[in-house]
């Protein structure tokens, strides 16, 4: 391993400071509709640069960024640790500041299939709206042409998340060319392995904690917006695991018509033991799954009690006429643990199926931990279940001796490890002043009482690292589009989800002095 030197910890000029009398909001906002077509073509830019974790394109991605951040004034460098993506550190202090704000944002992306997208992913194509809503494609704009900020912008990570780099940095080139000067040291850390678990950011964090212990609270730029389209923020995200369960038949698949209503039936078997763990309501029949889930505080209570009930318009968007756990809502519904069929094989089907009983029959299942829950905990409450479903546990394929001893056997792999949930108290000082801010911004651009604020979300993030190993509080402040295509093929942003970044970031930035 090797440490990259960073020179961090000096104050940093903010550029030549112009007497101002508009706020760092109005100067923000102000500059980005003096720029839009500049905005939307930069954005297009830093979305070209191909960012799968661990590759060698990426380091190209991290290089962008770096020196993008240094030209509006962030002393920027990359940590890197040899075959890993690179960290990109930035630290902005502001004389006579009594607080610092921790920005966490990821510029890596999930892997693509470009057979399944539109256009190329790494090709950003603009369109005059929604795909599915008839947009067509259109150049992107030149200066002085009209955004409308109905436009989508279609690329890999549009939404999930180099969108919140796109966001930054307009608002401190706005602010080093007005004189407007943030409230609070800023400390940017730009992830390059989030899809791919942040496996060495703990590491990185190590390697940089002289800058990172004076940080009061962290803030996530990632997510999307709430379904019905109004802003959030989110005080806790679920953790995430992953398991696979292996059924036997036969030691080799069998012609059907010789063998069938003889030979264990390995579809059937895994469907019944599939069956025996969720009923159709959406409850989880494992014994001890809802057992070890931390209560919410009166402040979440309140705060679930007061989100939209959007489950209705929900429900028609995606088609569903019945969902899981009714009548608890989806902001409810996300602060229990999930047990979730990710993928099933036995076999072919359509123009592939085989008159044949296949010799296994396989499921992925995922697994959505909140906070008080452990992948091992609940791993080890599944194989208890499997065992008294009558089958015999093993971790790696069976021998014939094994298989002459044991009607029904079942092979666990996975489950361990995975990403921990993390949820921060509404109560926080430091929270109630993001919340103020936020709310403040969000007032501005969809008008007064839009800002939703939900306990938790359904996705996962580092988060555990921040506020569980560094004992800070952390907060995720979405900005993307609900329905972004997020790790899907054809991701987008909607560009008036982009300029209400530049609004929520020029407030967070400048937020009054509170001295705690």
């Amino acid at each position: 391993m090797r440490r990259a030197v960073v020179l961090l910890g000096a104050a940093l000029s903010l550029g030549p400071v112009r007497a101002t009398a508009q706020s760092g909001p109005e100067v923000a906002r102000a500059y980005r509709e003096a720029n839009e077509a500049s905005l939307v073509r930069d954005f297009a830019e830093m979305l070209s640069y191909p960012n799968r974790a661990h590759t060698p394109e990426i380091r190209r991605a991290a290089l962008y960024i770096r020196d993008q951040m240094r030209g509006v004034g962030v002393r920027t460098e990359l940590l890197e640790i040899d075959g890993v993506s690179p960290l990109i550190l930035g630290e902005l202090r502001v004389p006579g500041a009594t607080r610092t704000l921790g920005i966490y944002v990821h510029y890596d992306g999930q892997a693509v299939d470009p057979t399944n997208w539109t256009h190329d992913p790494f090709h950003p194509t603009l369109y005059s709206a929604a795909m599915e809503a008839g947009g067509e494609p259109i150049p992107l704009p030149e200066d002085g042409q009209a955004v409308d900020p109905e436009w989508r912008l279609y690329a890999r990570s549009a939404g999930d998340d180099k969108a919140p780099i796109a966001a930054i940095l307009p608002v401190l080139r706005s602010f080093r060319e007005s004189g407007v000067v943030p409230t609070s040291n800023l400390v940017f850390m730009f992830d390059g392995e989030e899809e791919a678990g942040s496996r060495n950011l703990r590491t990185y964090m190590e390697m940089a904690s002289e800058t990172l212990d004076d940080i009061d609270i962290w803030l996530f730029f990632d997510g999307p917006a709430h379904p019905s389209g109004r802003p959030q923020i989110t005080f806790g995200v679920r953790g995430s695991v992953g398991m696979e369960v292996t059924v036997y038949g036969a030691t080799r698949n069998l012609h059907s018509g010789h063998y069938g209503n003889w030979a264990p039936d390995t579809g059937n078997i895994l469907a019944h033991l599939l069956a025996s763990m969720k009923d159709l309501d959406g409850n989880v029949l494992v014994e001890g799954w809802y057992d070890t889930v931390e209560p919410i505080g009166e402040e979440e209570r309140a705060a679930l009690r007061a989100m939209p009930d959007w489950d209705a318009e929900l429900r028609r968007e995606l088609g569903i006429v019945k969902t899981e756990g009714e009548p608890q809502s989806l902001p409810e519904r996300l602060l229990v643990p999930a047990l979730n069929v990710r993928g099933i094989t036995s076999g072919n089907t359509g123009s592939l199926a085989r008159n044949v009983i296949p010799n296994t029959a396989v499921a992925a299942l995922g697994i959505r931990m909140v906070k008080g829950n452990t992948s091992e905990y609940l791993r080890q409450r599944i194989i208890d279940h499997i065992v008294r479903q009558g089958f015999h546990v093993v971790e790696e394929d069976p021998d014939m001796e094994t298989r002459l001893r044991y009607p029904r056997i079942a092979k666990v792999t996975g489950g361990h490890g995975g990403s921990i949930a993390a949820r921060t108290s509404m109560s926080d000082p430091f929270a109630q002043s993001v919340m103020e801010a936020a709310s403040a911004a969000a007032d501005r651009a969809f008008g007064e009482g839009a800002l939703v604020l939900a306990p938790g979300m359904g996705g996962t993030l580092p988060l555990y690292l921040f506020t569980e190993v560094a004992g800070k509080p952390a907060i995720v402040v979405p900005v993307a589009n609900h329905d972004n295509n997020q790790h899907a093929p054809d991701e987008n942003l909607r560009i008036a989800n982009l300029w209400y970044a530049i609004d929520l970031y020029a407030a967070l930035m400048t937020m009054p002095k509170t001295v705690f």
